[in-house]
Parts: C-alpha cells; sequence; structure tokens
C-alpha cells in the first residue's frame, strides 16, 4: 500500500529482456534504502514492484509480460516516480493507493496557468465510472484531485511544489500515463454487486 506522496524521481538504468518479461534497474540517488530488503515494495511509476536485489545506488525489479501489456514508462533512461510502501506510523499525506493500475490514459492537453500546470487525459472507457470531480486519482503514482470530468477525458491541476518533486513537469500532449482510480471507488461497486446479487 502507498499514499501517493512521491520520494524520488530517478531513471530506468538498464532493461534486461526476459522472454517476454523483463528485468529493471533502477537509479535510487538520494532516496534512502537502508530500510528496503529484498522482497519489499517499491512503486515504480505507480506500478507496485517487488525488489529482487539491492545493487550500488539503486535496485532491480522483475516486471511480468502482463505488467508491461497494460502499463507504460519503464524504457531504458525513463524518469520514473518511486515511493516506498507504507508503514502503518506514516502520515497519509495522499490517499490510499495499491499500486495497481487500472488502465493507461492517453495526454490531450497541457497548459500553464498561473505557475501551475493544468492537465487534461482521456482515459480507458471502462474507468469512466470510478472518475468523480474532486474525488483522488493516481497518474503514474502521484495522488492527484480531479478537477473536471467529461464523457472521456478528466483534468488536473499540478502545483508548482508537485512540478518539482515528480516526473510529470515533463508531460507533454500525447504522452501515455498510468491510471489507478480511487480504492474506495472500487469497495463502493463491489458493494453494489454483492446487493444486486441479493
Amino acid at each position: 500500500m502507498f499514499t501517493g506522496i512521491i520520494e524520488a524521481v530517478r531513471r530506468v538504468a538498464a532493461v534486461k529482456p526476459a522472454g517476454q518479461s523483463a528485468a529493471l534497474t533502477i537509479g535510487a540517488g538520494g532516496m534512502d534504502l537502508s530500510d528496503v530488503s529484498v522482497g519489499d515494495s517499491i512503486a515504480c511509476n505507480g506500478v507496485c514492484l517487488t525488489v529482487t536485489a539491492l545493487v550500488p545506488q539503486g535496485f532491480t525489479v522483475d516486471v511480468s509480460q502482463e505488467t508491461l501489456r497494460v502499463t507504460s514508462g519503464f524504457g531504458p533512461g525513463t524518469a520514473i516516480n518511486l515511493e516506498k510502501s507504507l508503514r502503518l506510523s506514516d502520515r497519509l499525506g495522499g490517499h490510499l493507493v495499491s499500486g495497481h493500475v487500472d488502465g493507461v490514459g492517453t495526454v490531450t492537453a497541457v497548459k500553464t496557468v498561473d505557475g501551475n500546470l493544468e492537465v487534461i487525459v482521456r482515459f480507458p472507457a471502462e474507468l469512466g465510472r470510478y472518475i468523480a470531480r474532486k474525488g483522488s486519482i493516481a497518474i503514474d503514482g502521484v495522488s492527484l484531485t480531479v478537477n473536471v470530468v467529461t464523457t472521456d477525458t478528466f483534468s488536473i491541476n499540478l502545483i508548482p511544489h508537485t512540478l518539482a518533486v515528480t516526473n510529470l513537469k515533463d508531460l507533454k500532449q500525447g504522452n501515455r500515463v498510468n491510471l489507478e482510480i480511487d480504492l474506495v471507488a472500487r469497495y463502493v461497486e463491489r458493494m453494489f454487486d454483492r446487493d444486486d446479487q441479493r
């Protein structure tokens, strides 16, 4: 479990294909890995991945064929958002993020407004029912608030701090981004489904 509050932005240092899967080496840079062990989870661009080894200045993870198929952002040299898993004693500064990507969206517009960045994202049709104005959504692992929702897009506003500490400052029209809907929305839907089956 994660909060969507990014701890570091680092690059994919190497990608080693393993059949249809891949092993990634990710630079940790200034991120403290002293409390990380093999088997721990780290969210990489919003994807919960398991640390397979600690290496000088970074760590390695394995990414399955399915994960590569349903996510984006793991090419060599790509800057990715990193967050270690949540401890029970941590503050929940963002919202509960599972690290299980629900779909890949496409950035349709980016514009600067009063020092902030307004970003419009087209989402897969099947996610529309879960996205609500003023609700939470994670984009590449970053906890954000939805401003406006249409039939197939939503907009978010990135403040200067978010731009400074995440890779979202580099977003451009046409970029693909990992989306995770609000965890609460999933459970609300499940509760209604169970009620309908009675």
